[in-house]
């Protein structure tokens, strides 16, 4: 059986379910029904709350509650640029910078295209 002993961490960073922001105070008392504590953003202000160590607001893990805490992955966003040729040749590379690309065009070039990635930290897009 997993350990659901502080497995929200202060180093990292939470919203609920529903999307609203929050602030982990602590994640090291004893008690496991509410042993996080810490505040959710709402409209009139900063909220404090508790959750159990797992980030849940209902422990027993039965229904999802719209306050169980969510970690917040950080996003890579990067932009490359790519030439595209005609016929397509079997090597395609990626450039860090437009000018790069342009000055290594081959024949048959047709163009350069821009990507623009923007992705949760170890997702896997196919």
């Amino acid at each position: 059986m997993t350990d659901v002993y502080n497995m929200i961490s202060k180093d990292k960073q939470y919203r609920t379910r529903d999307g609203r922001e929050v602030r982990i105070y602590s994640t090291d008392t004893e008690h496991k029904f509410d042993g996080v504590h810490g505040a959710t953003k709402e409209i009139h202000g900063w909220e404090l709350t508790a959750w159990g160590r797992n980030g849940m607001k209902d422990i027993s893990g039965i229904q999802h509650s719209r306050s169980d805490l969510i970690e917040v992955k950080p996003r890579i966003k990067r932009t490359y640029f790519v030439n595209l040729y005609n016929p397509p040749e079997g090597e395609s590379i990626l450039y860090l910078r437009h000018e790069q690309a342009m000055a290594n065009r081959k024949d048959g070039w047709v163009g350069c295209a821009k990507i623009k990635i923007d992705i949760e930290e170890g997702e896997q897009q196919v």
